[in-house]
């Protein structure tokens, strides 16, 4: 029997292929530049993006998964409250107290995985 790590290494690896296939068609609807979808995925490296988007990458972190995961709820949800204009809402400023008048993806794109937390949370409120 696989030792637990093992399982869950195996795991990112199936998983890693269509979690960043996702992620890159969200980023293309919501016209994110290169910085934004780096900033998104918790990436410094460009060289490192570059193998992702690719496709060039056995497993991502768990951590990148996560990312990923809190992005596609934010962009799910949208897609429910707002169908005609999710795509465009991440950029909007806002006056809710979490984004003070910033843009969802200014608050988003911090680096801080906490953040894309918040804006889930906040999507998933919205939507009762």
């Amino acid at each position: 029997m696989p030792r637990a790590s093992t399982v869950k290494a195996m795991d990112r690896k199936d998983l890693t292929g269509p979690a960043l296939r996702t992620f890159f068609r969200i980023a293309e609807a919501w016209n994110l530049q290169e910085q934004e979808q780096m900033r998104l995925l918790g990436l410094e490296s460009r060289s490192t993006f570059q193998s992702w988007k690719r496709g060039a990458v056995a497993a991502i972190s768990k951590d990148a998964l996560e990312r990923i995961s809190y992005v596609l709820g934010i962009y799910k949800g949208l897609h429910i409250l707002l169908p005609k204009t999710a795509d465009q809402w991440v950029r909007k400023s806002n006056t809710a107290g979490i984004f003070g008048g910033r843009s969802a993806l200014d608050r988003m794109a911090s680096g801080n995985v906490a953040d894309l937390y918040v804006v889930r949370q906040y999507v998933d409120a919205q939507r009762g």
